[in-house]
């Protein structure tokens, strides 16, 4: 067995490696860029060194950097997460020449199976079905738009490289094709360096289920059974479950057979997962879509399935072991759910948020787990996937495990980073979900109905003006009950006001009067209502017209972050937020919705464009945003170039609009 195995990645996959490896009594070694100088896992690994930049092509994506830290420290081996060089053909075989183990399969399943060409020629040699389409390697444009109209539209254009639904476009039409190949290929070669393309029929009514596979060098092939990934949004997984509740038992041996055909059809050694699409229609036909040669972001519901821990697995096949179990131990106990958590703004299409971590609550209790590396202080910023931590949750039956994991994530809560947790609990309770009719276009049809903004219930304003009261009130408490900080008037206190606002909302006016510990309230219109508050640390206890409410609380920077009944509430101070982007609209105004990097200028000062024409193109975390004209007009200001960095709501051009749509504005 190893002594020393280095992890060469980052985030929650780093720490959840380096607790096994931890388990198994080896020393770990964390690497680490310079945005992520003092994170978790840096702090959790027996020795940490840094690789680098923030940039991931100048740190984490550097074989030399990975390799000379896995020298300095000793490493006879090293673990690549998922994400980043866990499917990189050179680094393995790198691994190979520099003498240190690389825990995953061999350089040849490597590369028959991370190009998605020659897996899919690879496993339709070896009987297993796959997705109708055009899989030739080194497709032009042209080559893609003539496969495209050969296939039937709506297509899926795919990176042949990597995975995780970077690049991958679905097109309805051929008119949406120049821009989709263009759009396709930029992020493909962005995320992995090779912009290869190919086409396959889209599957509309589908459902997405995988299989998870082990095999050791002992010529030994199991699956543990499946894990349904239907819900996902832009191709990404949202929540994964094991098993599937579409599989009965004869399909679920069904498809498991495929598996283990597709990963010996390869000489598979390690972890890893077949991926299978499956008409929803007529479930018992399934496709193979890929195989994942790594660890899977969902593998912990197969581990609270079967019991088995992934990590210790493959660290053992990697170094020699053969398996310890047949196909006739595997057996699936229970039901297992796992929500990601995100950094995005789901009411904003979802685009990533950066930010630091003010305060954190994460959940526990029978069944709950948590995989995750957030910690107060970790700083989100715009340079990585905004994946934060993962909820799982088990129980004896699926109802059970999805109640679980609804009650889990109204106990997460992450103060200072907007977050998703609102919307997997609005997802987690739709009622298709609840009788488990998934498919990949759910969220899409859902979408206005999960992500719709409400604003916050008075009380969570209430809450706030009274925090800010505690904070303003005498320590020792030496104040008069009718001293505030607004004076008194004769014969009754008077009001302090306060404005507080919510994101995409209008100030809302709240006024005090009294001492935190019997006070009076009123939001807005509303009638004024007794009420006291106690502070204990982030800890605050509210009396609302005789109901107690708790909520998590951290003040700063004029924001009063507030968690309650599974919602997180940032309300700033005395300070009116950005313009909507009806607003903005108006006044052709163009802001950027999330923090990121420009990657493409389209446009010139001077330009005249249309409402919709693209102006540029803003990525972070490897998701891209175009950004369009509001309004019919000139170009009129553009104050970013391509490499520029911006911020959440930076204005970065204007289009002064013409007198025609001014018209029509007024109209």
């Amino acid at each position: 067995m190893f002594e020393t195995v280095l992890v060469a990645n980052r985030g929650e996959i780093a720490v959840r490696v380096i607790r096994t490896l931890r388990e198994m009594g080896i020393r770990s070694v964390a690497v680490h860029s310079e945005a992520d100088a003092g994170a978790l896992h840096t702090r959790l690994a027996d020795v940490a060194v840094p690789i680098g930049p923030a940039p991931a092509a100048q740190s984490y994506l550097s074989i030399e950097r990975v390799l000379e830290a896995a020298a300095r420290t000793g490493a006879q081996a090293i673990h690549p997460g998922y994400g980043f060089l866990s499917e990189n053909v050179d680094f393995a075989r790198a691994c190979e020449e520099a003498g240190i183990v690389f825990i995953g399969p061999p350089v040849a399943a490597i590369e028959a199976m991370g190009d998605k060409i020659r897996a899919k020629q690879t496993v339709m040699a070896a009987g297993v079905p796959v997705v109708p389409g055009r899989t030739e390697p080194g497709m032009s444009d042209d080559d893609v738009v003539d496969a495209a109209t050969a296939v039937g539209f709506p297509v899926l254009l795919k990176p042949s490289a990597g995975g995780g639904g970077k690049g991958m476009r679905v097109v309805r039409a051929a008119r949406e094709l120049p821009d989709a190949i263009a759009a396709a290929r930029r992020e493909a070669r962005s995320s992995f360096g090779d912009d290869t393309l190919l086409v396959e029929r889209y599957v509309g009514n589908s459902r997405h289920i995988e299989v998870q596979v082990l095999g050791d060098a002992h010529g030994n092939v199991i699956h543990l059974g499946e894990r349904e990934c239907s819900l996902q949004r832009r191709h990404q997984k949202v929540i994964e479950e094991a098993p599937s509740p579409l599989l009965d038992t004869a399909m679920r041996a069904s498809m498991g057979r495929a598996a283990v055909e597709a990963a010996r059809s390869v000489g598979y050694t390690g972890a890893g997962t077949v991926e299978f699409i499956v008409d929803a229609d007529r479930p018992r036909d399934f496709f193979f879509l890929e195989m994942n040669t790594r660890l899977q972001v969902e593998h912990p519901v197969t581990e609270l399935v079967t019991g088995m821990d992934l990590v210790e697995a493959q660290v053992r096949i990697a170094a020699g072991e053969p398996l310890a179990l047949d196909q006739s131990d595997i057996s699936l106990d229970g039901h297992a759910i796992e929500a990601r958590l995100y950094a995005e703004d789901p009411a904003r299409g979802f685009l990533p948020m950066a930010g630091t971590v003010l305060g954190l609550r994460e959940p526990s209790g029978p069944g709950v787990r948590i995989d995750s590396s957030l910690a107060v202080g970790t700083v989100v910023g715009s340079d990585y996937d905004p994946m934060l931590a993962k909820v799982i949750a088990w129980a004896p039956d699926r109802e059970t495990a999805r109640a679980r994991l609804v009650g889990a994530l109204g106990h997460t809560a992450v103060l200072g980073v907007a977050t998703n947790a609102a919307f997997l609990r609005a997802l987690l309770t739709d009622p298709d979900v609840v009788a488990g009719k998934l498919d990949t276009g759910l969220i899409e049809r859902r979408g206005e109905q999960l992500t719709r903004p409400e604003p916050p219930p008075h009380h969570v304003y209430a809450a706030a003006a009274l925090a800010l009261l505690i904070e303003s009130e005498p320590a020792d408490g030496s104040a008069d009950r009718w001293d505030v900080p607004d004076g008194w008037r004769l014969g009754e206190p008077a009001w302090t006001v306060r404005r507080l606002q919510a994101a995409g909302g209008e100030p809302v006016v709240v006024r005090l009067r009294g001492r935190s510990t019997a006070a009076e309230v009123r939001v807005g219109d509303g009638e004024p209502v007794t009420a006291r508050a106690f502070r204990d640390g982030d800890r605050l206890t509210a009396t609302l017209d005789g109901l107690t409410a708790s909520y998590f609380l951290v003040h700063e920077g004029g924001t009063v972050w507030l968690a309650a009944d599974g919602h997180v509430t940032a309300l700033r101070e005395h300070e009116r937020l950005s313009s909507s982007a009806g607003a903005a609209a108006a006044d052709g105004a163009v802001t950027s919705p999330m923090p990121g990097t420009v990657t493409v200028v389209q446009a010139a000062v001077g330009d005249d464009v249309a409402a919709g024409t693209p102006l540029l193109v803003v990525e972070a975390m490897k998701m891209e945003h175009v950004l369009t004209a509001p309004v019919a007009g000139t170009v009129t200001e553009l104050g970013v170039t391509a490499g520029q960095t911006v911020a959440l709501d930076e204005r970065v051009a204007v289009v002064t609009p013409s007198a025609s749509a001014g018209e029509q504005q007024e109209n």
